[in-house]
């Protein structure tokens, strides 16, 4: 227990010396928020408020990220802002998912997502170093790359029945799913696999359907600026070049609860605060990172129930 908590704090202690040398200010935000994720794939835990009317709504949610008030704070002038926050993600447990884990998110403003990707090539490099490890330049591939590489499949131009042939040892019941779960699929059974032979890679230029709250490339509208590092074949960090926009940014939340709606799913409130800030949030790129992740990609630990105190079974 002693070794795991020292080296927690080693990676928490390099994180914060890195975006110290940087100017990068830290900060805090709640865990409790009157409006949830709308992302249909992630499901938040929820509670409720019994206090005061003036409290606001009784319903609560759990974040599942510290991005929306992130981008509140960076609307309100805060600058360049990093946060390490517990999240929670209700119904994922496993070797590698714990409902509550450590999330390192951060935003740099003036980037894009090519020079956001660099800022999180040199954070792995500097934590790498703090456990005695060293990581060589990274790869960088765009999301089609890597699926015709990969996976033989064009992913922007092939029609749903190729994707789903590329799919066809794998075994899957496509009863009720679309085109993108067919992207998903392919990407964890196909492709990240393949990624575990490669030390990491960065996928980037996501298609436009999984932009999620990154703008549409303007230079090829059929990809968004996003982007997710593997090291080893394993998802560590997800970024974006921010998206400003409200209006598009509403209609995002609108489809997400539609697909909510179909799947029998309630979804949370949109976050209007956030809809708010976004026409003054000033031009930048954002990250999440999970921790539990890098730290068992330095201690060459697959297992997450091996890198928290106290993992969700013990809670």
């Amino acid at each position: 227990m002693r070794e795991l908590l020292i080296a927690r704090a080693t990676l928490f202690d390099s994180i914060r010396g890195f975006f110290r040398a940087r100017g990068v200010l830290e900060v805090t935000t709640p865990v409790l928020s009157q409006a949830g994720n709308t992302d249909p794939n992630i499901e938040s835990f929820t509670t409720h408020y019994h206090g005061p009317q003036a409290g606001g709504p009784p319903q609560r949610w759990l974040r599942t990220s510290p991005e929306f008030f992130h981008k509140r704070l960076l609307a309100a002038g805060s600058g360049d802002i990093f946060e390490i926050a517990p999240v929670f993600r209700n119904g994922e447990c496993g070797a590698r998912h714990n409902p509550e884990f450590a999330l390192l998110e951060w935003y740099r403003t003036g980037f894009d997502h090519f020079a956001l990707m660099d800022e999180v090539a040199a954070l792995v490099c500097a934590v790498a170093a703090a456990f005695g490890r060293e990581l060589g330049p990274l790869r960088r591939l765009s999301f089609q790359q890597a699926f015709i590489e990969f996976a033989s499949v064009d992913p922007l131009v092939a029609d749903e029945g190729a994707l789903w042939r590329a799919l066809a040892g794998c075994g899957i019941d496509r009863e009720g799913l679309g085109r993108d779960d067919a992207l998903d699929l392919i990407r964890s059974h196909i492709v990240e696999p393949a990624l575990a032979r490669e030390p990491g890679v960065f996928i980037h230029a996501f298609p436009a359907s999984q932009a999620a709250l990154a703008r549409i490339d303007p230079d090829d509208p059929r990809v968004a600026r996003r982007f997710e590092l593997y090291l080893a074949g394993s998802e560590i960090a997800n970024g974006y070049h921010e998206l400003g926009d409200a209006t598009e940014q509403r209609a995002r939340f609108e489809r997400d609860l539609a697909i909510r709606g179909r799947r029998g799913t309630p979804g949370p409130a949109i976050d209007e605060a956030l809809l708010s800030a976004l026409p003054t949030m000033p031009d930048c790129a954002g990250v999440a990172l999970g921790l539990e992740r890098l730290l068992g990609w330095a201690l060459h630990e697959p297992r997450i129930e091996r890198l928290i105190a106290f993992p969700f079974a013990l809670a």
